[in-house]
């Protein structure tokens, strides 16, 4: 192991060696294309690039390289956005833009060969993760002069590592994983992908917004005067954890929760709101707040199936919206469940048509860029979703041993809900929360076995 003594598996200091830098471009000339983006995309220029990590057994690194990096040719040439770079049209309004000069999608050969796979399935923490994946600390507005796609394949002690960066303005968790098993698919040796992706991004949402944005000033720079600019406050000190819900466990909050009929006549909790309002009360709980204190729950919702008219699950780009809601921790935690699970399925049932539409024209009205961490006060913020098949990427060789997300984008609250890698109905829960919190959530075995 590379673990040196003393230190956790968050702590490991990884040898990596670089071993080259190409790009990869689709295997057909495609010309010049442009794309702009639209009123679902725009908010999240602000934030980082989104980091996917996984990991799978093999020992013809070369070999696999080669089969993904062919299969990555093969997969642009209908996903050629993610080859290009964001600019902005003569009017300011931002696009993508695509030609066949461009770099295309940067790939980067490394060596980590005393990093073994266990060192990776740890359940916690995410330092060592900045080592194999791109774009630590890259806000996507750098989309504009770098890869909206960056590819670290990292060879290890017992196998591959794949470190994928992509520009959130680009594309939401559905596209994401779209693409990710289309590549999959492709270096399987499928000559076509089998849903290829819709691309006109103004289906959705036509109206043209010009944003003056301009990159943040570097903080280590040197103020006007010649001294340093005062430096921020520390951050809080933050964990991150995988917590694994086996099927019995997902059965048994949904079946518990569902257990008494809502007097106020809403519909059947599902297993999402199930499990959110479980991980909203003891977050809450373990933050040990005051009853009066607010707590908010945000969701990043998938709007495909909400926009009128809808839009084909294949709609490649941004197609997501956050919903918050709150109310007190004294009521929250006071209340059964149910209490919470209704505030949630309240607040995503109101999201409809008429309500994306409202929002966007609110947006739109006066554009507001928020950082990824505006997501409300002692939040609980759920992205990703358990219904992506992260599990069934298979390039070749297996199944991936894990599937995490990288030190981007993350901050108090932050949750992501993936696909459980035991199979079934089993979901993986990943938490980052502060040192303290955190301590308590997992001690706490009313929420470890629900």
């Amino acid at each position: 192991m590379a673990c040196q003594q003393g230190k956790t598996k968050d702590e490991m200091v990884v040898s990596l060696q670089t071993i080259k830098k190409t790009h990869v471009k689709p295997r057909k000339k495609l010309g010049r294309r442009e794309c702009q983006l639209v009123t679902f995309d725009l908010p999240y220029l602000a934030f980082y690039y989104n980091q996917k990590l996984m990991f799978y057994k093999g020992g013809d690194f070369e070999g696999m390289v080669a089969k993904l990096k062919d299969g990555l040719e093969q997969v642009l040439e209908e996903f050629y956005q993610l080859a290009g770079k964001l600019g902005k049209d003569e009017e300011g309004v931002f696009r993508v833009e695509y030609d066949d000069d461009l770099d295309g999608v940067e790939v980067v050969e490394a060596a980590a060969e005393a990093v073994a796979m266990e060192d990776l399935a740890a359940e916690e923490g995410t330092g060592i993760f900045k080592d194999l994946i791109p774009c630590n600390g890259i806000l996507n507005l750098e989309g504009l002069h770098r890869p909206l796609l960056a590819i670290q394949l990292t060879k290890l002690k017992d196998g591959l590592a794949i470190g994928c960066a992509f520009n959130h303005a680009v594309l939401d968790g559905n596209s994401t994983w779209h693409f990710m098993s289309s590549w999959a698919q492709a270096c399987g040796g499928s000559p076509a992908v089998s849903a290829s992706p819709f691309l006109d991004r103004t289906k959705s949402r036509n109206t043209r917004v010009k944003l003056d944005l301009s990159l943040p000033p570097d903080p280590s720079s040197l103020s006007s005067n010649g001294d340093h600019a005062k430096s921020a406050p520390p951050p809080p000190l933050l964990r991150e954890k995988v917590f694994r819900f086996s099927e019995s466990s997902i059965n048994k909050l949904k079946s518990t929760i569902n257990s008494s009929t809502p007097s106020d006549g809403s519909m059947p909790f599902s297993t999402f709101q199930a499990l959110s309002v479980h991980i909203w009360r003891h977050v809450t709980k373990a933050r040990d707040l005051k009853p009066e204190d607010v707590t908010v729950f945000t969701v990043f919702v998938d709007c495909r199936k909400r926009v009128d008219p809808p839009m084909p699950e294949t709609y490649f780009g941004n197609l997501i919206q956050a919903i918050f809601t709150g109310t007190a921790a004294g009521l929250l935690m006071a209340h059964p469940p149910q209490f919470g699970a209704g505030i949630i399925q309240k607040a995503i049932l109101a999201h409809d048509a008429k309500a994306i539409e409202e929002r966007n024209k609110q947006w739109e009205s006066e554009p507001k860029i928020f950082q990824f961490k505006d997501a409300g006060t002692n939040c609980v913020a759920v992205g990703s979703s358990p219904r992506f098949k992260v599990y069934e990427v298979d390039f070749g060789w297996g199944r991936p041993e894990g599937v995490r997300s990288g030190s981007n984008n993350r901050f108090d609250g932050m949750v992501y809900l993936y696909q459980g890698k035991s199979g079934g109905r089993s979901i993986d829960v990943e938490i980052t929360l502060e040192a303290g919190v955190m301590e308590k959530l997992q001690l706490d075995q009313e929420f470890l076995e629900p």
